[in-house]
């Protein structure tokens, strides 16, 4: 049984409608240790066969065999694992990989076997000395003259220590003395016991092999050894004859390298080496991705300080030791009651004889509670009625003004005196007109709103105001308020109860504000917890919802930029395969797989990423401290740009997810590139 037998192979090639048969019914076998020169004219399809040998071309009809299993062509794992551990191959231009050194290309197919990484380099040191390039295994490829890059590849072929050698055109490019080193080389290669198949159109490499296989019109014709006696030749155009071949020597038994699928460490190493060859124009792209990830951090930087300057500007200004007392509802039912009285004026009348007051004792249990230094009393009222020119509009919550109300809510007018009223923007002021809602500080309104006496009659409580102001306010229903006084003189003319129906409890220092809260909504009187107790915080979490709001469009403003490095990523990366579409079809053929392509250029794109992360980075924290020193006098000191980690965490993601999206199509482009003419690019 022959170690290698092609049975039957055809190949033909369709240019437009016409159909060219290039291989015509070949029948060859090969053994070990034979050196076989194949010749024919240019054209002839003698390189077409070698490629369908070395499993680049699965395209054809036929059928391969290597020591007397089927190849499967169809197969594309196990014609990887074919190239990797059976093939060795050398060609006219070399193909030596230019940003790798001369042992880094040697090195390359000794990775894809299962020796230590010393063991690696050993071999590889041996290989070159022997084809004598001991002093140049640091020097690259464009350094070196032809016969030395032949040699190189030679080195670089019988790393992985294939069985089958496949030369095509191996001296084509050499002088007479070259020539003369390589075929000794390849002589000595096949008495080693190795297969070497040799492509070549000179006489004098084809008379130093020890049989010639003639390829001419698709056929073989009838074989010949290196003396020029005729052989048993194969039975062509479709027969299934043997082709007769001298009786070889046996050939020497070698321990085969175990060989294994390119570990992800070198792809990534690769590609770190190719990005540093082409640092130019990948140092513009890390630029361009960092500025956009420098934009993204400092933006989210600036909103983390910005909530902190405004949770302190809001503690400063709103008063953070004030906590607003309400009267707990004894029962569910009564909770619903209140909850609807806001929107159904028959349930707030039918309530409103009822609503709980505090009284004095109360107020007293509340001013002697720890931490607690003053009490401000206020009085609420629900579905009043507000009149202004002949229009009506109804005011769900009406409410007395209190000392620690902000007047940033404030936008036009001031804090309602005696006999005054601030009106609601959104609610009251803009619905009487949209543009002319401002005019209305200074004019008078009519306040009316419905409630019961202590005796339980319908009384009307109703008064002619002055409007203060108009704000904006951030509850739902929307806030009217007028002066306590005011409030109570109404209420004292209608004979309705003047008592406080909430309280704003200042205390002695905001770090007691939660416990403060939680005594209150806990104390007891006459065995019941009859208030409810809450502190500034949720609006606080309204300004930060909105700074976040903020943050986040500007984020994206920013992230445009990220948008357009992706897009140079993109770009980069389809060049960077187009120009190095020779060296993906050498990686293949030395059997790396569609995957191991694909990991190369994603790395080179996760590369970008990381390094443009970390520049943007060093870039957020020397802006933030130049923002932060400029802005000290006008935040009085306080960090207006915080760079927190989380920041840092959520740009590298970014960048990450950035560069990998961005290599996913040209990765797939170089993973399904055609191994054959990608040998062919230049």
């Amino acid at each position: 049984m022959s170690y290698l037998e092609l049975t039957n192979i055809h190949k033909s090639y369709q240019i437009g409608k016409q159909k060219f048969d290039v291989l015509k019914g070949i029948n060859l076998q090969f053994e070990l240790g034979e050196f076989v020169a194949i010749v024919g004219e240019s054209g002839g399809g003698k390189t077409t066969l070698v490629n369908i040998i070395s499993g680049l071309d699965h395209d054809f009809a036929g059928t391969v065999r290597i020591a007397g299993q089927l190849l499967d062509y169809h197969h594309e794992k196990q014609l990887d694992q074919y190239r990797r551990e059976v093939i060795g191959y050398i060609s006219q231009s070399y193909n030596l990989i230019a940003h790798l050194t001369v042992l880094e290309n040697v090195m390359l197919a000794l990775d894809m076997t299962k020796l230590s990484h010393g063991e690696r380099l050993r071999r590889a040191h041996e290989l070159l000395a022997q084809v004598g390039l001991t002093a140049q295994i640091r020097k690259y490829p464009q350094q070196l003259s032809g016969g030395q890059k032949q040699r190189v590849a030679i080195a670089r072929a019988l790393a992985g220590d294939p069985q089958i050698l496949i030369a095509d055109e191996p001296t084509g490019a050499l002088d007479a003395d070259n020539t003369a080193e390589v075929m000794a080389m390849l002589q000595k290669i096949a008495q080693d016991g190795r297969l070497v198949i040799c492509v070549t159109h000179s006489q004098r490499v084809a008379h130093a092999a020890s049989r010639i296989a003639e390829l001419n019109d698709g056929h073989i014709q009838p074989q010949s050894n290196a003396n020029g006696q005729q052989q048993a030749s194969p039975v062509s155009a479709g027969a299934a004859a043997d082709a007769g071949s001298p009786k070889q020597a046996q050939p020497i038994v070698r321990q085969q390298l175990p060989a294994r699928p390119l570990p992800w460490h070198v792809s990534v190493m690769m590609a770190f080496k190719h990005m540093r060859h082409t640092w130019t124009w990948n140092t513009l792209i890390v630029i361009g991705t960092a500025i956009g990830l420098f934009a993204v951090m400092l933006f989210n930087g600036l909103g983390t300080g910005i909530k902190g300057y405004i949770n302190h500007e809001m503690n400063a200004l709103v008063d953070p030791q004030s906590i607003m007392v309400m009267h707990q509802a004894d029962n569910a039912k009564d909770q619903e009651e209140q909850a609807a009285a806001v929107y159904d004026p028959a349930v707030a009348g039918g309530i409103a004889a009822r609503m709980p007051v505090f009284t004095g004792p109360q107020l007293t249990a509340l001013r002697d509670l720890k931490h607690v230094t003053t009490i401000e009393p206020g009085i609420s009222a629900t579905n009043a009625t507000i009149a202004i020119n002949q229009q009506k509009f109804a005011a769900p919550e009406l409410t007395t003004w209190t000392s620690d109300e902000s007047t940033r809510n404030l936008k036009v007018g001031h804090v309602p005196g005696n006999n005054q009223i601030v009106l609601d923007k959104s609610s009251i002021a803009q619905k009487w007109s949209a543009t002319k809602w401002r005019q209305l500080v200074g004019q008078p309104v009519s306040v009316s709103y419905q409630t019961f006496n202590l005796q339980g009659k319908p009384v009307t409580i109703s008064r002619t105001l002055t409007v203060a102001g108009i704000v904006d306010s951030s509850s739902e229903v929307g806030i009217n308020a007028l002066n306590y006084q005011t409030m109570q003189s109404m209420r004292a003319a209608a004979k309705v109860s003047t008592q406080p129906t909430f309280v704003t409890a200042r205390i002695t220092s905001r770090m007691q504000n939660q416990a403060v809260v939680n005594e209150i909504n806990h104390l007891t009187i006459d065995g019941k917890r009859p208030f409810a107790a809450t502190s500034i915080s949720a609006t606080l979490d309204s300004f930060n919802t909105y700074v976040n709001i903020a943050t986040a469009v500007l984020a994206a403003i920013a992230g445009i930029s990220l948008v357009v490095s992706a897009l140079m990523i993109i770009v980069t990366m389809f060049m960077s395969v187009s120009a190095r579409m020779k060296e993906i079809g050498i990686l293949r053929s030395l059997g790396e797989r569609r995957r191991d392509i694909r990991r190369l250029f994603t790395s080179e794109a996760l590369m970008i990423g990381l390094i443009s992360a970390t520049i943007a980075t060093g870039l957020s924290y020397v802006a933030a401290r130049g923002l932060n020193h400029m802005l000290a006098k006008l935040t009085g000191g306080y960090a207006l740009v915080q760079i927190q980690f989380s920041n840092i965490v959520v740009v590298f993601i970014l960048a990450i997810v950035i560069a990998w999206l961005a290599a996913i199509l040209p990765a797939r482009r170089a993973a399904r590139a055609n191994p054959i003419k990608a040998l062919l690019s230049e």
